[in-house]
């Protein structure tokens, strides 16, 4: 009889749970960041200004950096980082073909020639072997992505580029929050590029950062970010630049979020956890091993031999999840000629299930009894 109640109870609060539509990602916003972008709107100066300043400070702080300047995007920042590196036409840039296409647009919008490298399944990484089989005279730097805040050996990296002298720019968009053996993704190479965009950990709407600890290339991205100068208040221009600029609007919901990081962090990593524990049990289901001492995932990644039919069902029962992005050498502008069977492997089945940091643990338990039974019924 006890059985028999419990089991209709759980029913009961499942179909409860079922009239609730749980997003796949979703921004946190609150009255906090209302209150800080009213203040700026009432200073009357709206463009870069102490807001930024202050953003800025505190990404250098965070992530152990020297230097921090904060811009429009992050196409944008990885863009800058590779013209502040002096990366021209006919250079080659070797590139991850597991990553969104930010991190190659970026490469052609600097004139240079990206080079697709497979990754490592047990990172979602760059493959350091095929890396070093693919530097050529004309590769000058490596654009290593921290997929969903995981990270390839970058102690290896960095032999492998001190061998060769090429620059290293870190796409660690994915990654605010996560270290590899201690130390803050995007601070290991010479330019680190951080995004803000809605789905983050921390969100500006949009936005990026770079960081480095490179006195020279830190006054470059200032110039080339702001019309060729280094002096907002002056009309002296050094060489040519763009305006690609923040703005204190930004920076103060920027600010205010990055208050909220360190517990944003911590309830990642809970969710990530309780995911993995509910979904143990189920053999369709798989999870890359991840260090969460170290690893702040920005998504909850699976991986399922039927992604599309189990998105459907999800769908079906009010769970938003999204298929991981197309492998580079198969989108319409980059689609190349080679093999790529682990970026291939991935983006054929990897799910990106509800991630949003305010989930309760009755999300997450919903999401997962919808997943156990999509898969009791085979």
């Amino acid at each position: 009889m006890l059985g028999t109640m419990t089991k209709f109870l759980k029913t009961l609060m499942l179909k409860i749970s079922s009239n609730k539509k749980i997003s796949q990602m979703e921004p946190w916003i609150d009255e906090k960041e209302e209150q800080a972008v009213l203040r700026v709107l009432k200073s009357g100066w709206i463009t870069e200004a102490d807001e930024t300043k202050k953003f800025e400070q505190q990404i250098a702080d965070f992530v152990g950096s020297k230097y921090c300047s904060v811009v429009s995007n992050g196409t944008v920042s990885l863009f800058i980082a590779l013209k502040a590196l002096g990366i021209r036409v006919k250079d080659e840039v070797i590139v991850p073909d597991m990553t969104m296409v930010a991190s190659i647009n970026a490469i052609v919008m600097a004139g240079a020639t990206p080079v697709v490298v497979d990754i490592e399944k047990k990172t979602l990484c760059l493959d350091l072997s095929e890396v070093e089989r693919k530097i050529t005279s004309k590769t000058k730097a490596i654009m290593p992505v921290a997929f969903n805040g995981r990270s390839p050996d970058m102690e290896k990296l960095l032999k492998i580029a001190k061998k060769n002298k090429l620059f290293i720019v870190e796409d660690a968009a994915q990654a605010l929050g996560s270290y590899y053996k201690g130390k803050h993704l995007g601070t290991f190479g010479e330019i680190g590029s951080f995004s803000f965009s809605t789905p983050k950990i921390i969100t500006t709407g949009q936005g990026g950062a770079l960081v480095t600890n490179d006195k020279f290339l830190y006054e470059k991205i200032i110039r080339l970010k702001d019309f060729g100068r280094i002096n907002r208040n002056s009309q002296e221009h050094d060489e040519i630049g763009l305006n690609f600029k923040f703005s204190d609007i930004l920076a103060a919901v920027g600010v205010v979020q990055m208050e909220k990081l360190p517990w944003r962090i911590k309830r990642k990593r809970a969710i990530y956890s309780l995911y993995v524990k509910e979904l143990g049990g189920v053999k369709q289901v798989n999870f890359i091993p991840t260090d969460l001492s170290q690893t702040t995932p920005w998504f909850i990644d699976i991986f399922v031999l039927d992604q599309l039919k189990l998105k459907h069902f999800l769908k079906e029962n009010n769970v938003g999840t999204r298929e991981f992005y197309p492998a580079i050498h198969t989108t319409k502008p980059y689609n190349k000629i080679g093999k790529f069977p682990n970026s291939f492997w991935v983006s054929q089945q990897g799910l990106w299930l509800p991630s949003s940091s305010f989930l309760s643990d009755e999300d997450v338990k919903y999401v997962c009894a919808r997943i156990k039974e999509y898969y009791d019924k085979d």
